[in-house]
């Protein structure tokens, strides 16, 4: 049996991910590295690093970091030990726009719609596999560039995953030479003809927490491709004012005006919840004794949404005894099932199907406030 993995662990993940946004300044890679190998406690070692950046940005992030085994990255390694990172011009992603051409710069408001879709499809990519770590550095790049992967990690970012930023002054960070204070004294000259020494630099780790959301968004965002206007625009519905809408002749249901597919006796099943709730009807248990009998009630909400065709008669077949628990346990299941993978768990919370009181007299039916739920009863 494989070993759980421990979110509080970070630095036990198999697959350890350093991913930073560059511009002009690929010595944010080295600095982080060396940062994250000698002053975390423990050491938080990447397997593999990856820079995002542009057509402009990668000349220099393969200048500084991968065109020769001489490069800066593996001298890093090197001067402190440091087990090397993969990383090789595969692990530079290019920022493309909608027709996946490479963008040269990010200067433009349509420059940064593509830059915040890239990124963001990144930081879901590598958030997406379990057995990973993600570390994302927010100091180079465009400040638009820093502050979408941030966003992007708050969004998808996990427990094991971290957001820093490594601080180094003005005057050492925007020199060319320096990369990282190395073990032993190397001086650098700069333009006007002064110096320092690299190895009395002082480079620090800031972490920066951040609100991770992951939790509450839908299985359809955390899986599928959607640009960050849209995967905000749902993280956003859970504050959104609570709404239903059942229209009874075109079966189709909507939650906080999102459409709600469902599988004809799912729908049914709901809607015959909703209808109880609009009836101010007491939450019910499958045993609970009514007349028409609970059966009954079902059935004939779904006549009403489906009409007695298809799939009536075996729906009808299988209440010929009464619901009974398992019948009704999987309705109410399925439903959730549904709700929380189109809503996301938090959005979805509100419109759940609520346990009312304590075993053995627990009863079920929507907790929503009556004011929210309206039907449309003609075509």
């Amino acid at each position: 049996m494989k070993k759980q993995l421990d979110p509080t662990l970070p630095h036990t993940y198999p697959r350890r991910i350093l991913l930073a946004v560059a511009a002009n300044s690929p010595q944010i890679v080295t600095e982080t590295y060396y940062a994250l190998a000698r002053q975390t406690d423990p050491p938080w070692l990447p397997t593999e690093v990856h820079v995002i950046t542009t057509l402009r940005g990668a000349e220099y992030v393969r200048a500084g970091l991968c065109t020769t085994h001489q490069n800066e990255l593996s001298k890093l390694c090197t001067d402190y030990a440091l087990p090397p990172p993969a990383f090789d011009a595969s692990h530079i992603h290019l920022i493309t726009d909608a027709r996946d051409t490479a963008l040269d710069d990010v200067r433009s408001g349509m420059d940064n719609t593509h830059a915040a879709d890239f990124i963001t499809r990144t930081v879901r990519h590598f958030t997406a596999d379990p057995h990973t770590s993600l570390h994302v550095s927010l100091s180079g790049g465009r400040r638009t560039m820093t502050y979408y992967i941030g966003y992007a990690l708050s969004l998808f970012g996990r427990a094991q995953d971290r957001l820093s930023h490594v601080l180094v002054e003005d005057e050492y960070y925007f020199n060319h030479e320096f990369y990282y204070p190395p073990p032993r004294p190397v001086w650098v000259v700069r333009e006007d003809g002064s110096g320092f020494d690299a190895a009395s630099v002082a480079v620090t780790l800031a972490d920066i927490p951040f609100v991770r959301l992951r939790e509450g968004l839908p299985t359809e965002l955390l899986e599928g491709n959607r640009t960050f206007s849209a995967t905000i625009s749902t993280a956003q519905r859970r504050f959104d004012p609570l709404h239903v809408h059942l229209n009874w002749h075109r079966a189709q249901l909507h939650c906080g005006g999102i459409a709600i597919s469902m599988p004809p006796v799912q729908l049914a099943f709901y809607a015959w919840m909703l209808q109880r709730h609009a009836q101010n009807q007491p939450p019910v248990h499958w045993t609970t004794q009514e007349t028409p009998d609970l059966a009954v009630q079902f059935l004939d909400v779904y006549t009403r949404l489906h009409g007695q065709t298809g799939s009536y008669e075996q729906v009808a077949q299988a209440l010929r005894e009464g619901i009974t628990k398992p019948w009704f346990e999987e309705r109410k299941s399925h439903t959730h099932k549904v709700l929380k993978k189109i809503l996301g768990q938090a959005a979805a919370e509100p419109y759940l199907i609520q346990a009312h009181g304590t075993k053995p007299r627990t009863r079920f039916g929507l907790g929503l406030p009556s004011d929210v739920v309206d039907f449309t009863h003609e075509p």
